[in-house]
Protein backbone atom coordinates (compact mmCIF):
# COMPACT_ATOMS: atom_id res chain seq x y z
CA UNK A 1 0.00 0.00 0.00
CA UNK A 2 1.04 3.58 -0.54
CA UNK A 3 3.00 4.93 2.41
CA UNK A 4 0.49 8.10 2.10
CA UNK A 5 -2.49 5.72 2.94
CA UNK A 6 -0.17 4.35 5.80
CA UNK A 7 0.30 7.85 6.96
CA UNK A 8 -3.39 8.45 6.95
CA UNK A 9 -4.11 5.24 8.94
CA UNK A 10 -1.68 6.12 11.93
CA UNK A 11 -3.10 9.59 12.09
CA UNK A 12 -6.68 8.16 12.30
CA UNK A 13 -5.42 5.84 14.81
CA UNK A 14 -3.46 8.41 16.79
CA UNK A 15 -6.73 10.40 17.17
CA UNK A 16 -8.95 7.46 17.95
CA UNK A 17 -7.03 6.18 20.53
CA UNK A 18 -4.36 6.79 23.31
CA UNK A 19 -0.96 4.91 21.66
CA UNK A 20 2.06 5.06 23.93
CA UNK A 21 4.29 2.95 21.77
CA UNK A 22 5.20 2.27 18.44
CA UNK A 23 4.57 -1.74 18.99
CA UNK A 24 0.93 -0.39 19.90
CA UNK A 25 1.21 1.55 16.28
CA UNK A 26 2.67 -1.61 14.72
CA UNK A 27 0.40 -3.84 15.86
CA UNK A 28 -2.97 -1.84 14.65
CA UNK A 29 -1.43 -1.17 11.37
CA UNK A 30 -1.16 -4.65 11.39
CA UNK A 31 -4.16 -5.38 11.93
CA UNK A 32 -5.51 -3.36 9.81
CA UNK A 33 -3.58 -4.81 6.69
CA UNK A 34 -0.53 -2.58 6.34
CA UNK A 35 2.40 -5.00 5.67
CA UNK A 36 4.79 -2.64 7.99
CA UNK A 37 8.33 -2.58 10.27
CA UNK A 38 9.04 -0.81 13.29
CA UNK A 39 11.70 0.91 11.83
CA UNK A 40 8.74 1.83 8.55
CA UNK A 41 7.01 3.39 11.78
CA UNK A 42 9.86 5.43 13.16
CA UNK A 43 10.12 7.00 9.76
CA UNK A 44 6.93 7.77 9.87
CA UNK A 45 6.11 9.09 12.97
CA UNK A 46 9.24 11.24 12.18
CA UNK A 47 8.19 12.71 8.73
CA UNK A 48 4.86 13.40 10.58
CA UNK A 49 5.91 15.30 12.99
CA UNK A 50 4.17 13.16 15.60
CA UNK A 51 5.14 14.33 19.45
CA UNK A 52 4.38 12.30 22.49
CA UNK A 53 1.91 14.33 24.99
CA UNK A 54 1.01 13.55 28.42
CA UNK A 55 -2.27 12.41 28.78
CA UNK A 56 -4.92 12.87 32.33
CA UNK A 57 -3.68 9.69 32.96
CA UNK A 58 -0.33 10.69 33.19
CA UNK A 59 1.23 8.39 30.53
CA UNK A 60 2.10 9.66 27.02
CA UNK A 61 0.83 8.94 23.68
CA UNK A 62 1.47 10.24 20.23
CA UNK A 63 -0.28 12.96 18.88
CA UNK A 64 -0.08 15.73 16.28
CA UNK A 65 1.55 19.33 16.42
CA UNK A 66 -1.33 21.68 16.41
CA UNK A 67 -1.36 23.55 13.05
CA UNK A 68 -0.52 26.75 15.04
CA UNK A 69 2.18 25.44 15.78
CA UNK A 70 3.21 23.75 12.49
CA UNK A 71 3.22 25.10 9.32
CA UNK A 72 1.23 22.07 7.01
CA UNK A 73 3.66 19.90 5.11
CA UNK A 74 3.50 18.26 1.95
CA UNK A 75 2.90 14.74 3.91
CA UNK A 76 -0.62 15.73 5.38
CA UNK A 77 -1.83 17.52 1.79
CA UNK A 78 -0.56 14.17 0.51
CA UNK A 79 -2.44 12.39 2.94
CA UNK A 80 -5.70 14.16 2.16
CA UNK A 81 -5.40 14.23 -1.91
CA UNK A 82 -4.54 10.02 -1.49
CA UNK A 83 -7.39 9.90 1.17
CA UNK A 84 -10.19 12.03 -0.84
CA UNK A 85 -12.58 10.02 -3.54
CA UNK A 86 -14.46 12.73 -4.56
CA UNK A 87 -15.95 16.15 -3.21
CA UNK A 88 -19.80 16.69 -4.17
CA UNK A 89 -22.08 20.13 -2.59
CA UNK A 90 -25.56 19.57 -1.14
CA UNK A 91 -27.28 22.56 -0.96
CA UNK A 92 -25.32 23.83 2.32
CA UNK A 93 -23.23 20.41 2.96
CA UNK A 94 -19.86 19.87 1.33
CA UNK A 95 -20.11 15.76 1.38
CA UNK A 96 -16.70 14.33 0.86
CA UNK A 97 -16.18 10.57 0.30
CA UNK A 98 -13.17 8.91 1.02
CA UNK A 99 -11.13 5.77 1.05
CA UNK A 100 -12.68 3.14 3.67
CA UNK A 101 -11.19 4.04 7.06
CA UNK A 102 -9.87 7.34 6.26
CA UNK A 103 -12.85 9.89 7.38
CA UNK A 104 -11.47 10.40 10.86
CA UNK A 105 -7.55 10.87 9.21
CA UNK A 106 -9.07 13.91 6.50
CA UNK A 107 -11.67 15.48 8.99
CA UNK A 108 -8.59 15.77 11.31
CA UNK A 109 -6.59 17.47 8.85
CA UNK A 110 -9.66 19.78 7.76
CA UNK A 111 -10.34 20.82 11.59
CA UNK A 112 -6.23 21.67 11.79
CA UNK A 113 -7.26 23.57 8.16
CA UNK A 114 -10.04 25.42 9.84
CA UNK A 115 -12.29 25.38 6.83
CA UNK A 116 -13.51 29.03 6.45
CA UNK A 117 -17.47 29.67 7.07
CA UNK A 118 -17.54 25.83 8.39
CA UNK A 119 -20.50 25.71 10.94
CA UNK A 120 -18.92 21.89 11.57
CA UNK A 121 -18.10 18.61 10.73
CA UNK A 122 -18.99 14.84 11.65
CA UNK A 123 -17.54 11.81 10.35
CA UNK A 124 -18.01 7.98 9.67
CA UNK A 125 -15.70 5.53 8.19
CA UNK A 126 -15.54 6.72 4.69
CA UNK A 127 -17.42 10.16 4.58
CA UNK A 128 -16.72 13.69 6.32
CA UNK A 129 -20.08 15.92 5.93
CA UNK A 130 -18.88 20.03 6.68
CA UNK A 131 -22.29 22.55 7.30
CA UNK A 132 -22.36 26.02 6.16
CA UNK A 133 -24.98 28.47 6.52
CA UNK A 134 -25.70 28.56 3.08
CA UNK A 135 -24.70 27.28 -0.53
CA UNK A 136 -22.63 30.04 -1.43
CA UNK A 137 -20.36 29.44 1.62
CA UNK A 138 -20.72 25.76 0.77
CA UNK A 139 -19.51 26.13 -2.83
CA UNK A 140 -16.78 28.53 -1.84
CA UNK A 141 -15.55 26.01 0.43
CA UNK A 142 -15.72 23.15 -1.94
CA UNK A 143 -13.41 24.82 -4.48
CA UNK A 144 -11.04 25.50 -2.25
CA UNK A 145 -11.06 22.52 -1.06
CA UNK A 146 -10.90 21.07 -4.69
CA UNK A 147 -8.15 22.98 -5.10
CA UNK A 148 -6.25 21.38 -2.58
CA UNK A 149 -6.37 18.07 -4.34
CA UNK A 150 -6.46 19.31 -7.88
CA UNK A 151 -3.88 21.94 -7.65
Amino acid sequence: MPRSLRQSKILELITTREIEKQEELVTLLRESNFDITQATISRDIKELGLIKILTEDKKYKYACIDATEQAFSNKYINIFKEAVINLKIINNIVLIKTINGLASAVNSFLDKLGVENSLGSTFGNDTVTIYFENDVKANIACHSLNKIIYG
